[in-house]
């Protein structure tokens, strides 16, 4: 059963609009959003939030809080630019939902949530000076002390030092488990969504394009459009693969093999001639024009020591059936 669900969901900012927004959300699930910038992300947190007068159905538990206040929608919205109370220290910034409502083992919860994102020595402290991760932390604990049932993320990493980025994202999912949250989580980084999410879906121009399980969305586009979004090489008509229909391919330029000889074992074998190897750290980059196409592939260096072939040389690349992708 759908513990958040939206239903053809429209709305107006400015010039931009929402279009059919529609997908379910389960309970205790990490779903992403993703989509370059402007592709209305934020606008779809914003709207679920109760930010925004919105068109269509909001529905949570089946119950319908598409004109409900935010204060009365169970949600904790975390912003990109994070969004504390500089004129508030960070104790009274975690605590500021117990100003207007109720918190159940408030003190608790206050205490598990500073032990937990390690804030103790920084309770006096204001909110000015305090680095990205400090200001992160503070913001995510006080959207958990408001004992929020979905936690909304807008763009929770573009403010933090990337070196910290693989300890930040698992600092994340370790939340969402722990104090068993639903999460909506906007980024634009697919290393981000594949790493966190249960389920995606894929925005581009207010419009939803695909949605399904992280595997599903990255390894198998629904269109070519999501499929260019998403970086994939090698697209080619499904003609070259000898079907006669219009649809089209990729495969992944790690799953092409290469040869100087006919001696490759593949489903699909071309000969081609070599446009351009770059030596990039421990692989090659190889261009091979086959015909009108150009495949881009890449090998790895101690696989194919020394990359003896010159450009304008024949050579045969190759790869199988089960590595194809149709589009």
């Amino acid at each position: 059963m759908s513990f958040l669900s939206l239903q053809a969901l429209t709305c107006k900012v400015g010039a931009f609009h929402l279009q059919d927004i529609s997908f379910d959300v389960g309970e205790g699930e990490y779903f992403v959003i993703l989509g370059h910038s402007g592709a209305g992300k934020t606008v779809i947190l914003e709207s679920i939030a109760g930010l925004h007068k919105v068109g269509g159905k909001l529905l949570y538990n089946n119950e319908d809080i598409t004109c409900k206040v935010p204060e009365e929608r169970s949600v904790g919205f975390v912003y990109q630019d994070f969004a504390l109370f500089p004129n508030l220290t960070v104790e009274q910034n975690i605590r500021f939902a117990s100003r207007y409502k109720s918190i159940e083992e408030a003190e608790s919860l206050f205490e598990d949530l500073v032990n937990f994102l390690g804030l103790e020595k920084l309770l006096n402290r204001r909110i000015d000076n305090l680095s990205g991760g400090e200001k992160q932390r503070i913001a995510i604990a006080r959207a958990i002390f408001a004992r929020p049932k979905i936690l909304l993320l807008d763009e929770p990493l573009s403010a933090i030092d990337p070196t910290f980025r693989n300890a930040i994202m698992k600092f994340l999912k370790d939340i969402h488990r722990r104090y068993g949250l639903t999460t909506l989580h906007v980024t634009h980084n697919f290393r981000e969504a594949s790493y966190l999410a249960d389920r995606i879906a894929i925005v581009m121009d207010g419009c939803v394009q695909q949605v399904g399980s992280t595997n599903e969305v990255l390894s198998h586009p629904a269109s070519l459009k999501v499929a260019e979004f998403l970086g994939f090489k090698n697209i080619f008509p499904a003609s070259l693969l000898g079907d006669d229909s219009s649809r089209l391919f990729s495969i992944d330029p790690n799953e092409i093999l290469v040869s100087k000889e006919h001696d490759i074992n593949c489903d699909f074998v071309y000969e081609g001639k070599l446009d351009e190897c770059m030596g990039i750290v421990d692989h090659f980059k190889l261009f091979v024009s086959v015909g009108e196409n150009q495949f881009f592939v890449k090998i790895m260096k101690r696989e194919h020591e020394g990359c003896a072939i010159d450009r304008g040389e024949k050579i045969v690349i190759g790869f199988n059936r089960k590595d194809v992708c149709y589009l």
